[in-house]
């Protein structure tokens, strides 16, 4: 089992050997084998193991027998108790999505801190199966019938290779100690429905069950990236961006064959269903103004396009100091930049970056929702005022697109910009401007510290 574990390491071009990998040891008999292949492989690595505080005394024993192990194979320990219950209690999921996040959170903080290259962990064969029963039980598109895949980022699972049956009699042979976890026996989780008393029907109907899902995994893995290749460039023709707006053509969704599976993928990151695709490709030939949404965005039918876009925060506000450089406005990152006017100045056509003179700016400023009422002087009108909800209705902006629109304020609540579409009259640059303030904005979210 050595000699296959390093080939399929070498297989997939992971320098192993070379590299630093920390390793995820529950003290179940899949991750105890792990650890002896990588040590007899004389491979780098470091052993991390979470406690969850979800069975009483036996947790507090997995956690002894991990860091003996550690110790047994000479290799650095890291352990972290969780309070898993009040964390799904608090986020209102359940014990095992809890316990999923906050191990690899905590897995990825190890990595980074340790200076570890790949995380791995002890998923072999029988568990891809049962992850492509459980998304097909669930409903699940091309990604979810592929299964586990080998490396997702610094994640590896270098058993793969391995059926559950393999690992087991390498056990037996090196004579490892592991721990079992009595919950594996349980039919209560769905998982261990399908190991205990679906699998082994499967596996009577084809004795090769984990030779053939691999190789028809494989396949699946091809035809995905196939059609993603194929998806990216009718994309790149079908969809544009605008600040946080994602436009789609519906001429281009109407005469593309499967425009439902073309738009589910386009909207499944942003919290649609295929059920919901179906429901929006069904409206394409009708009346504009009909409104989609998932639990974070909006989608809304123009007259030629599908909106997508960020569904609106009530009543946000955000505070602009004169040393800020960024902040963010709701799914939109706002920078900021602070320079002397140079000889050579040419202001930015891009509606979605305004220049202002700095000595008119009056702090702090602040980043708000616009108000019916509220009104500017747009540039180019020679300091003519308009309300805000005319220039919206003058351009023709959708709607359910308006309540995404903020404007920046100064300290007096007068507009500066209706950020994205016109900046005001009164803070422009003129020939006596010595200094500039340029504003963008970008979709995006600052990245966690």
């Amino acid at each position: 089992m050595l000699d296959a574990f390093l080939t399929f390491i070498n297989a997939h071009k992971i320098p192993l050997p070379q590299d630093r990998t920390l390793l995820t040891v529950s003290g179940g008999i899949d991750s105890v084998v792990m650890v002896d292949l990588f040590s007899k492989a004389g491979l780098h690595l470091g052993i991390a193991h979470c406690n969850f505080g979800l069975r009483g005394e036996e947790s507090e024993v997995d956690e002894l027998f991990v860091k003996e192990l550690a110790e047994q194979y000479g290799v650095p320990f890291y352990t972290k108790r969780f309070d898993t219950a009040a964390y799904a209690r608090d986020r209102d999921v359940s014990t095992q999505m809890a316990a999923r996040d906050l191990r690899y959170a905590w897995f990825e903080e190890v990595r980074r801190q340790e200076g570890y290259d790949y995380i791995a962990t002890a998923h072999h064969s029988n568990d891809a199966i049962e992850t492509v029963l459980l998304n097909l039980v669930r409903g699940t598109g091309l990604a979810g019938l592929r299964g586990i895949t080998f490396r997702n980022g610094a994640l590896i699972r270098p058993l793969l290779f391995a059926s559950r049956e393999q690992i087991e009699q390498y056990a037996a042979i090196h004579s490892l100690r592991w721990r079992e976890d009595s919950s594996n026996q349980s039919t209560y989780y769905r998982r261990n429905l399908l190991r205990h008393q679906v699998v082994p029907v499967l596996r009577q109907i084809n004795p090769s069950l984990e030779d053939t899902f691999q190789l028809t995994a494989e396949r699946l893995r091809a035809a995905e990236a196939l059609l993603a290749a194929h998806m990216k460039e009718w994309q790149q023709q079908a969809v544009r961006t605008e600040g946080a707006v994602l436009r789609i053509s519906i001429a281009s969704l109407l005469q593309a064959t499967e425009p439902v599976y073309r738009l589910a993928e386009l909207l499944q990151p942003h919290g649609f269903t295929y059920q919901q695709a179906q429901q929006i490709v069904n409206t394409l030939e009708g009346l504009a103004g009909k409104l989609f949404q998932s639990p974070t965005h909006t989608l809304v039918k123009d007259r030629t396009e599908l909106l997508l876009m960020p569904t609106p925060l009530p009543s946000e506000e955000v505070l602009i100091e004169e040393s800020s450089t960024m902040v963010q406005f709701g799914p939109t990152l706002f920078s900021i930049e602070r320079l002397a006017r140079p000889s050579q100045f040419q202001i930015a056509t891009n509606p979605h970056t305004a220049t202002f003179d700095s000595d008119k700016l009056k702090y702090p400023l602040r980043l708000r929702s616009w108000r019916q009422g509220d009104w500017f002087c747009p540039l180019g009108m020679g300091g003519k005022k308009k309300k805000v909800s005319d220039l919206l209705v003058n351009l023709k902006i959708p709607r359910t697109l308006k309540e995404t629109i903020p404007v920046l304020v100064d300290s007096q609540d007068q507009i500066v910009w209706v950020a994205g579409l016109r900046p005001d009259h009164r803070f422009r640059i003129t020939d006596q401007t010595t200094h500039l303030t340029l504003m963008t904005m970008t979709q995006g979210h600052f990245p966690p510290a």
